[in-house]
């Protein structure tokens, strides 16, 4: 079953669709299959990975949300093998209207995701810029979350009002869905501002803030106009070491315990082959 992450901050311009695309790339270069969802209604992660509007203008997470489309039919490649898209227009935007009186409209995502979610190894989820139905949604089929954090003053602003969403989903809709980290992004480690706004983040998260630092990298700004995540865009860069650095976290944090969990059921296995101390005193 996918690992499904939603990348959230209804602060604009903390890097939340860099994340979400470079992330996915990331995973996908490390051979987990990976499916991006564009859940946001400026489709800048379907641009930055690619992909023409006039493409998907008939097929997109619009109409998997209204019922139009099955999702398997809203699903386009990118360039990387491992990494496919489920893109978005401002179409969007008219879906939370139109799912103000439909049924069950908090779990429309959640139930699309349910015909793929064997087929992937993780979902990532482009959040909007919101904490409206969209989100909501998100956030409902997520087992997992991550917030992107500006290294800036203003940086905690609001993040009570996302934590509070997610006190709210956790007790009435999604128990399971659990914080995996809080990303910091931006950073600059020649100022002394991004060193302090760290600290206080560290301080206040303790445990829960990763270890990646996402940096203020020019090939960053500059790979989405060209319809590339950096990996592709400038493997060397800065930015693109940041952000496989920060796909091994998650794999070594989600995958780990199964790991351990084969390992013993190895052994386990291996005990059964093992004669009992009755077995001899047959001889």
């Amino acid at each position: 079953m996918s690992k499904i992450i939603a990348i959230a901050n209804q602060k604009g311009g903390v890097g939340k669709t860099t994340t979400a695309i470079n992330l996915a790339s990331c995973l996908a270069v490390a051979e987990k299959k990976t499916l991006l969802i564009d859940f946001d209604p400026q489709g800048n992660a379907s641009v930055g990975l690619g992909l023409d509007k006039e493409s998907f203008s008939e097929r997109n997470i619009y109409h998997t949300l209204i019922g139009e489309e099955e999702i398997s039919r809203c699903i386009y490649k990118t360039d990387l093998p491992l990494l496919d898209i489920v893109p978005s227009d401002n179409n969007l935007i008219g879906a939370e209207i139109e799912l103000v009186s439909a049924f069950a409209r908090e779990a429309k995502l959640k139930s699309a995701l349910a015909a793929v979610e064997n087929v992937y190894d993780y979902i990532i989820i482009d959040c909007a810029p919101s904490l409206g139905l969209l989100t909501v949604n998100s956030l409902n089929a997520a087992t997992h979350y991550i917030v992107p954090m500006q290294t800036e003053y203003f940086a905690m602003e609001g993040l009570s009002q996302l934590l509070n969403t997610i006190k709210l989903i956790r007790s009435s809709l999604n128990p399971k869905i659990e914080l995996l980290g809080i990303l910091l992004t931006m950073f600059d480690g020649r100022n002394n501002l991004s060193k302090q706004v760290s600290s206080e983040i560290h301080k206040h998260f303790k445990g829960k803030v990763f270890e990646s630092l996402i940096p203020r990298n020019v090939k960053l700004s500059e790979s989405p106009s060209f319809g590339k995540p950096i990996i592709l865009y400038d493997i060397n860069s800065k930015g693109s070491e940041a952000y496989l650095s920060l796909a091994r976290e998650i794999i070594h944090t989600l995958e780990k315990p199964e790991e351990e969990q084969s390992q013993v059921n190895f052994l386990a296995s291996k005990m059964k082959e093992i004669p009992k101390f009755e077995d001899y005193t047959n001889y």
